[in-house]
Order: C-alpha cells, then structure tokens, then sequence
C-alpha cells in the first residue's frame, strides 16, 4: 500500500510515520501539519553515499539539493551525515551557515545570481559558485578581483538531453533558461573564456538534465557527453578538468503508477560510464557530484489535514474540503502533481470512494488531487498527503494571508517541531 519505509499502519487502524500515530500528531500539533521522517531522510543521504563508495574509485560527494526542503534542521542533518549540499539563494545559503554549514561543501546555483548573493558566497567561502550565463561569469570575475580573493567555480552546461519529465521540471533540453547550451557552442566558448581569467579558477563542469526523471539512460548519456566535453576542453586549451556535477532529477514514486530506478542500480551504470570514457580520452577519473533532493526528502514526508466540510454533487463529482490547499501545497495547482491520499484515521479501510480534495483558499483551482480514491470520509477526520517533503513546504506560500504549517520531525516514535507554525503577527510582521 505504501512506497516509503517511513510509513505504517497500526493496531488502531490509524497510519503511523516514523513510529508515531498521525492522528495523534495531527491532534497534538494542529493542522495542517508537515511532517518528515529524521530516518527516512538520513537512510536516503547514505544509501546515495554507498552507491559512490562502492561504485567508484576515484571519489565523489553528495549534495542535497536543498531547493527541494530548506530549514535548519534539515541543513544539520545532512551535515552530520558527511554530505554537501547545493543552495540556490542567498537565502538557503544564509540558512544553511546559521547551523555552521561548512561552507567548503556548499554549491552555490542560480541562473540570475545578484551581485549582493555572489558577494555572500565569496565572503562566507563557499567550494564551488556554479556559474550559468556570461553575464554571471564577468560579474563575478569583476567582484573576485576587486576583493582581492579567488573563486573556483563550475560552469553550468545545457548538453541538449530531454529527459522524459514534466515540461516545467525539463533543464538539460536545449530550451532551456539554464546554463551555456552545448549545441550552439556557447560552452566551449564559456569554457575558454573561463580559463583567461586570472581571478576565478575553473575546477569543472555541471549539468543537470530534469526532475522526476525514471529512465536511466539520460543519466548515462548525461555523464558520457560531459566527459566528451571535457576531454574536448584538454585538447583545445591544455586544461584538465577533475571535477564534474551530474545534478539530480532521480524520480520518486508518488502513485502506484510510478517505477523509480534504484539509487545504487543507476550510479553503478553511470560511474562505469564516467570510468570508460575516462579511459577512451586518457584523461583522470572525475571526482564526481551528485545533487539529489526531492528524491531525498520526498518520499520522507507527509502532510496531515483536517476535513472540513463533503459537498456531494450528485451525478457529478463529490468534493472533500481540507484545512489546507495551495498555500501548503502548490503542486497540482501548478502542473496537476500526482499524489496518494488516504484518510489517515481510517487507513486499514477500503478506499472505494470517489472525491475530489479541495483546498480553502478563493481559488477555483485550489485542489490537491481530483477523482481519487480515498476511505469514506466526514467533517473531523484526518487526511494524509503522501511524499509531500519536497517542494511542498519549499513552495508555499501566504496567498489569502493564510499562516505556514508547522514541520514536524519524527524519529522512532518520538517527535519534535523543527519548524514553528506561522502566527497572523508573522503575517503582518513586515507590514507599515
């Protein structure tokens, strides 16, 4: 019934996550409620850790990719596990040296850097600033020399791959509006002009192909044109790039429908790649970089909601009202995101009925899933959103001046608040 470790069903009849009795929490801290599973998230960031470990020689890191969920707690743990992380603004990266974050593990992303966020990552130290246009690349050269200090940078390629993913989640296609396009010879063109100035230092190459992806082979093609790249960078310019970031985008399953490919499965066949065309070109292993997020923290997380009100529209669909929406979850409101719902206080019934899932905001679009089959539900019950960790509390939002959820952390039966729920003070606290 369940595509995460994290979840269960207990004696009561009730889901449980992480050891812990939704109902309970739902009850203990109100709705609507994220709640993440401490062990899921930090079983996800080593089996990633095994997959390089055991696959590959020459070494590589692991970056959560923290676009996907950013708060402090989840910045400490990834810190303890020994793993990296990639931010995409100032604001994850001040986030993420509130807890200490060792800076030299950081990837700074971002397509429209400001000069005020690449003065930020010079001053805190981050390892690598990947950058993703010209205009990004002179800027930053202008800022690195007038301060005096050196910068060791990426550069971030679009290698032309189309990756079978939703539209909005596609990066690595040729239209795209991240990084120097490859097809065009806008990269190699970056390539050398990066390596001609004095204040950064080019240590190597992203890409990052797309999201939700369930196909292995963009991966392996992926890392076989970069490492085709690199090699082409050696013979026109005497440089030897070490470093090369294959991004993320592995898929998670959010219904029955999805089929994920396994972490170590998928590394295993794309860091035999990087090591047989190491071999064709003669050129050095790469330490290597994976950035997984959604496919870290997603299937770690749930949201719980409170039914409110069940309008049925005989002959025509029956709606269930939530005491959440769109401001918590923005997804289907976006791109008709597929999720599994199940009514948490019920979860050992039968799903046999047929609701769409409203939210409260004065939105017509304001639903979480339509036509999905969920237990017989009334006013009071408990809701369970499943693999809502990442891009849920990423993305929300105060639209109608609705207050954030809380987040909760769980681990083996105990739990905590990791992140407070929004007062109306916080709603107005910027105000004039």
């Amino acid at each position: 019934m369940f595509f995460s470790d994290s979840l269960n069903v207990n004696e009561q009849g009730h889901l449980t996550i992480g050891g812990c009795d939704t109902v309970v929490l739902a009850h203990k801290y109100g709705t609507p409620l994220y709640v993440m599973d401490e062990t899921g998230i930090r079983n996800a960031l080593r089996e990633y850790k095994n997959s390089i470990e055991q696959n590959y020689e020459s070494g590589g890191m692991v970056a959560y990719a923290s676009k996907a969920c950013s708060f402090k707690e989840i910045y400490r743990i990834v810190m303890q596990e020994g793993c990296a992380i990639d931010v995409v603004s100032g604001g994850e990266l001040y986030t993420a040296m509130q807890v200490g974050f060792p800076a030299e593990r950081i990837y700074f992303h971002g397509n429209n850097k400001t000069e005020d966020e690449l003065k930020m990552a010079i001053k805190y130290g981050v390892g690598r600033i990947i950058v993703d246009n010209f205009n990004e690349l002179y800027k930053l050269a202008d800022i690195t020399s007038k301060i005096g200090k050196k910068s060791n940078i990426y550069l971030r390629i679009t290698p032309g791959i189309e990756a079978h993913t939703h539209e909005f989640i596609k990066t690595g296609q040729i239209d795209s509006k991240f990084g120097f396009t490859l097809e065009n010879g806008d990269a190699l063109k970056a390539i050398k002009t990066a390596v001609k100035l004095n204040s950064i230092t080019l240590k190597g190459l992203h890409c990052h192909i797309g999201s939700q992806i369930f196909d292995e082979e963009p991966f392996v093609f992926a890392a076989q044109t970069m490492m085709d790249l690199i090699a082409q960078v050696r013979d026109t310019t005497g440089v030897t790039l070490t470093e090369l970031n294959l991004g993320g985008g592995f898929g998670i399953r959010y219904t029955k429908d999805d089929k994920p490919i396994s972490f170590g499965g998928n590394m295993h066949k794309v860091l035999k790649t990087l090591e047989e065309r190491s071999v064709y070109h003669n050129l050095p292993k790469p330490f290597i970089i994976i950035e997984p997020g959604r496919s870290v923290v997603g299937p770690a997380g749930i949201t719980l909601y409170t039914v409110g009100a069940v309008k049925d529209i005989p002959g025509v669909r029956t709606y269930v009202s939530i005491d959440g929406g769109m401001t918590d979850n923005p997804r289907y409101a976006l791109y008709k995101a597929p999720y599994s719902v199940l009514i948490a206080n019920k979860a050992n019934q039968p799903a046999d009925c047929k609701m769409t899932i409203a939210g409260r905001c004065c939105e017509s679009g304001d639903l979480i899933q339509e036509d999905a089959m969920l237990q017989s539900c009334n006013s009071g019950d408990i809701m369970a959103v499943l693999a809502t960790g990442a891009y849920n509390y990423s993305m929300s939002s105060n639209y109608n001046r609705i207050t954030r959820p809380a987040v909760v952390m769980v681990n083996n039966g105990e739990s905590r608040i990791v992140v407070k729920a929004e007062s109306y003070e916080d709603i107005v606290r910027n105000d004039i």
